[in-house]
């Protein structure tokens, strides 16, 4: 285990009880990785957050830049490890780690990666499925709304930055969105998300009625009211393609805010 995660073992294990673990998976020959937070109760019903990296990064990087387990360490945290992946925007060979972002390329690696994932703590934990949740930045972001997408019904909410997939939009039902994105962002521009933003809010049946929401530093948090109780919120910041590190604290308060309806 990584420096870096043995001291987060000692500080949030409470008596070594809660801990980090690598896990592997072997998915038709291919072999798959995730780093999983365990916290210290797990025999009631507990929330389960997925969280993927951007194209090029790591389940490592992922655990230091995001740090739900520190914001929510009830809850059981998977930073997944993606493959080598070409990119829609940058390395086009494939040279660096990243995620599928529609389905039925790459053979569905990844859908097939989370599926069994999602099996294993399943079969593992007791598992809350009212409280599952999704989130990436970038590639990852893209992937979460493909997640979102293909498997219905399944995500309390979701909270994707710094991304876009048009090619999820079709397959996408009500459920409640955190989407964050710079003004500035060079890679995926903002204007593009915009637009998906805009997608987001005819899905969701936002009346078109925003609110301040929670803001902390650059970013700035609007709520669009939902007709179905799916609200879209967004957080924009000045900045470019970066993760704000003020982000995981409002998305944990954003997932905390919801279950899936009707719980």
């Amino acid at each position: 285990m990584k420096k870096e995660l043995m001291l987060a073992v000692l500080l949030f294990a409470g008596g070594g009880s809660a801990e980090f673990q690598n896990r592997e998976w072997n998915i038709e020959g291919l072999r798959r990785e995730a780093i999983l937070w365990i916290p210290a109760e797990t025999n009631n019903p507990v929330s389960v957050v997925f969280v993927f990296h951007g194209h090029g990064g790591t389940m490592q990087t992922a655990v230091k830049n995001f740090r739900i387990h520190e914001l929510w360490p009830e809850a059981v945290i998977v930073y997944m490890q993606g493959v080598p992946t070409p990119g829609k925007l940058t390395d086009p060979d494939g040279k660096k780690s990243g995620w599928q972002n529609r389905s039925g390329i790459h053979d569905d690696r990844d859908l097939k990666f989370f599926d069994a994932v999602f099996k294993t703590l399943k079969e593992e934990f007791s598992s809350d499925k009212n409280r599952v949740y999704a989130m990436g930045h970038s590639n990852g972001g893209a992937f979460t709304y493909l997640l979102w997408s293909v498997r219905e019904n399944l995500f309390a909410a979701l909270a994707p930055s710094g991304s876009l997939n048009p090619e999820a939009l079709s397959g996408i039902k009500p459920a409640p969105v955190l989407h964050i994105a710079g003004r500035t962002d060079p890679l995926v521009k903002y204007e593009w998300q915009e637009w998906m933003l805009k997608n987001l809010k005819i899905i969701n049946k936002c009346t078109g009625e925003s609110e301040p929401w929670d803001s902390a530093g650059d970013l700035t948090g609007t709520m669009y009211k939902s007709e179905t109780g799916t609200p879209l919120i967004t957080l924009i910041h000045p900045g470019g393609h970066e993760f704000p590190k003020e982000a995981p604290e409002l998305i944990v308060k954003f997932f905390k805010q919801h279950a899936k309806a009707g719980h």
